[in-house]
């Protein structure tokens, strides 16, 4: 019997086009000699929440899902917010997490955990030269408007933007806070839904993969991190679907329906939110354990095959 690995492609990270990537975590380290002042910390913390604030409810929610409609103005404006992540452009993300919705944990998603390893999911399948390239096929209804395609070519200009101002701005000290700092955190921020929710948290519905809601990774994520919720549902404004669920980009969207900027805000239909009520006792009791996937680290050998290589071999020169 084939293990899943033997399916999966052999992929490699691109160590010469990943240098900046590694740039920019190096250059954090620059804080040892600038110190941590107040108002660095506090422009640091203000552009990780209000960046990906941007990520949330622009690149994932508008871009990727279409949950909600708005003018061709404020659409390149969110467009335009979203490059500020650095996570290139908007038509890139938004298509290849289309793709990964299709191919949820099989052989063709691209960062599955389950699939592919920790390090893959988080960080490798970005730096890796085959996914470079934008799916148009993925995203032709926004592939049409020639500002958004403009904006997806030349996405480094926003945040190169961004950190030239908070050098003229702050400072060394304010550059290495504000974006070294604040742009690290981000990614890793972001990156862990990939490389998390489908590890660790609780289901409420039954899906093909194994998305799970984590209320600590909806924290750092701004509400992503109702994952299973997501993945049952995938077109809905908001994730956080209870009350209880922190989800701060749907509030942000919800006031900005009230002020007309958006509309048509997609939310879960009672019979979708309430779809786990029917299952049997069994299986809501066995989706709502928490299943904790230990490091494979503790794995033999031959399990550790059937995720993904080890990070050593993900790497070429």
């Amino acid at each position: 019997m084939k293990t899943q690995s033997a399916v999966l492609p052999i992929e490699k990270i691109s160590i010469l086009s990943s240098l900046p990537f590694f740039g920019v975590h190096l250059m954090c380290l620059a804080a040892l000699w600038t110190g941590a002042h107040t108002q660095d910390v506090l422009v640091c913390v203000g552009l990780y929440f209000f960046r990906m604030l941007g990520l949330t409810t622009g690149y994932h929610r508008y871009f990727s899902h279409r949950t909600y409609k708005t003018n061709r103005v404020y659409q390149f404006l969110l467009a335009l917010w979203g490059t500020l992540c650095t996570q290139k452009g908007p038509l890139w993300w938004a298509a290849h997490h289309r793709h990964h919705h299709k191919e949820s944990d099989q052989p063709g998603d691209v960062h599955s955990p389950t699939l592919r390893g920790f390090w893959w999911s988080h960080t490798g399948w970005i730096l890796c030269a085959k996914y470079n390239q934008t799916r148009y096929d993925q995203i032709r209804d926004f592939a049409r408007y020639p500002e958004l395609r403009w904006l997806n070519k030349y996405h480094l200009l926003p945040p190169i933007a961004l950190a030239v101002s908070l050098f003229f701005i702050g400072g060394f000290s304010m550059l290495v806070w504000g974006f070294f700092i604040s742009t690290t955190l981000l990614w890793h921020g972001t990156f862990t839904i990939n490389s998390l929710s489908h590890v660790y948290g609780r289901q409420r519905y039954k899906t093909t993969d194994t998305s799970r809601n984590n209320w600590l990774l909806a924290i750092v994520s701004m509400g992503e991190g109702w994952h299973n919720n997501h993945h049952y549902h995938q077109n809905t404004a908001n994730q956080g679907w209870f009350w209880w669920e922190w989800d701060p980009s749907f509030y942000f969207l919800k006031v900005m329906s009230w002020l007309g900027v958006i509309s048509d805000l997609r939310v879960p239909s009672p019979a979708v939110k309430y779809a786990h009520l029917k299952y049997s006792p069994e299986v809501r009791e066995n989706l709502r354990r928490p299943r904790f996937r230990k490091a494979l680290v503790s794995q033999p050998v031959s399990e550790q095959a059937s995720v993904g290589p080890p990070l050593s071999a993900l790497l070429e020169g």
